[in-house]
C-alpha cells in the first residue's frame, strides 16, 4: 500500500463577491443522474464533504472503472489480485488497513451471484465481481455482505467522512429483492447517518439475450447512497450574529474552535443562538 504521508491538502481560495464578502461555491446536485459514475463521484466530492475527501479508499476496485479520468488520490482494494490493487484483501475484514485514515470510502458490491458465464467472451462473473454465493441459505440476496463491510468502513473512515455506495436492486428466484433498502437500514444500524439517495440511470438494452421475456420491470437504474460517519447529515454553514455567511466550500473545513459564534446554519434552516437546543 502506497504511503500517503507526503500528501499535502491545500484548501482552495473561496471565490469573492464584488462587495468583498465570501461567496458561496454551492452548485446543486440532481437526485437523478444520467452521466457516468466517475462524473457523479466528482460531483458528490464537491457537494457533500465537510472534510477533505482524500485519501479515498475504493473497497471494490476491480478494474478501476470509476477513476479512468480522475486525478484523485485513490487507494485501491480488491479481493482479486489479478487487478493488482494496492491492497489485496476482503473488504469485510480490511486486515492491516489503518483506522480513521480515509475521507471517503467507495463501495460497489456485486448485485447478482455467479451467472455461469466465465467462459463467455464477456466474462460477466469476473468483470462484474459476481463471484459471491447468493443462494437459498442467503434468501437469494447479497445483503448479508453489508454488515461486516459497514463495520470496517466506519472504522477506517475519519469522523465526518463519507461512505458512497452503489447498490442495484435485483430479481432472484422470481422475487424482487431490495438491497438498497437493506443497505440503508444496515448503515444506520452500523452508526452511519444516511444522508441522500441518487438514482443513476443505466444506458443499455432493454432485452437480454438470456431472458427474452420477464415479469418484472427491467432494471435500468441503480442507487448511489450517501452516508456520513457522523450523527448529523447536512453540512453546516457558519454565520456570525450579524448574519454574515462564511464560505461553505466543502473543501475548506473549519478547525476546532474556529467556528464563528453565536449562530449556525444548515442548507435547509437557520438557527438563532437564543433558539438553539
Amino acid at each position: 500500500m502506497a504511503s500517503s504521508a507526503s500528501l499535502v491538502l491545500t484548501p482552495p481560495t473561496p471565490r469573492l463577491k464584488a462587495s468583498g464578502a465570501a461567496a458561496t461555491t454551492y452548485e446543486p446536485i440532481s437526485s437523478v443522474w444520467e452521466s457516468g459514475d466517475g462524473e457523479l463521484l466528482e460531483a458528490m466530492f464537491n457537494f457533500y464533504p465537510t472534510i477533505p475527501v482524500e485519501p479515498i479508499l475504493d473497497a471494490t476496485y476491480n478494474a478501476g472503472r470509476f477513476w479512468k479520468e480522475s486525478t484523485r488520490q485513490v487507494v485501491s482494494m480488491d479481493i482479486d489480485p489479478r487487478y493488482k490493487p494496492m491492497i489485496v484483501g476482503d473488504n469485510r475484514k480490511m486486515k492491516g488497513v489503518p483506522s480513521s485514515k480515509f475521507g471517503v470510502v467507495v463501495y460497489d458490491p456485486p448485485h447478482v451471484g455467479p451467472q455461469g458465464r466465465d467462459k463467455s467472451k464477456k466474462r460477466f462473473d469476473v468483470d462484474f465481481g459476481a463471484m459471491v454465493e447468493c443462494g437459498k441459505e442467503h434468501d437469494w440476496s447479497l445483503s448479508y455482505l453489508y454488515p461486516p463491510f459497514l463495520k470496517q468502513a466506519k472504522r477506517v473512515l475519519k469522523p465526518n467522512g463519507l461512505l458512497l455506495a452503489k447498490i442495484t436492486d435485483m430479481v432472484n428466484n422470481h422475487k424482487s429483492k431490495w438491497p438498497h433498502c437493506d443497505f440503508m437500514r444496515m448503515a444506520e444500524e452500523a452508526g452511519f447517518t444516511v444522508c441522500d439517495l441518487i438514482v443513476k440511470i443505466r444506458k443499455g438494452p432493454m432485452v437480454s439475450t438470456k431472458w427474452k421475456e420477464a415479469h418484472h420491470a427491467r432494471k435500468r437504474h441503480c442507487f448511489w447512497i450517501v452516508c456520513r460517519n457522523s450523527e448529523e447529515c447536512e453540512r453546516r454553514v457558519p454565520v456570525t450574529s450579524q448574519g454574515k455567511v462564511h464560505s461553505i466550500d466543502s473543501r475548506v473545513p473549519y478547525r476546532d474552535g474556529q467556528h464563528p459564534e453565536p449562530c449556525c446554519q444548515s442548507h435547509s434552516r437557520s438557527i438563532r443562538a437564543d433558539n438553539a437546543p
